[in-house]
């Protein structure tokens, strides 16, 4: 519809952190994880989400249901970066 804003995505919550390591295990990197302080990041109106779920209520009015899970699209995403 014109004009109006669609999140793409599934329900599956998840912390930064969270998707972070599911990557790394995902890739079987042995790089750490680092954590850059918000206050390093970002300027200070900026207000952080500590876990992120994106709300597809909109799209699945529409019809729209998630094919994968985050896990299967993360593996995905991988493949294609890795060849």
């Amino acid at each position: 519809a014109p004009g109006e804003i669609y999140n793409i995505g599934g329900t599956e919550e998840i912390s930064i952190r969270e998707l972070a390591e599911k990557i790394k295990a995902l890739t079987g990197s042995s790089s750490a994880i680092k954590i850059i302080p918000y206050t390093e990041a970002f300027d200070e109106q900026f207000e952080e989400t500590q876990r992120r779920a994106p709300d597809i209520t909109r799209l699945q009015k529409l019809g729209y249901r998630p094919r994968y899970t985050l896990e299967e699209t993360l593996k995905k995403i991988i493949a294609h970066h890795m060849r």
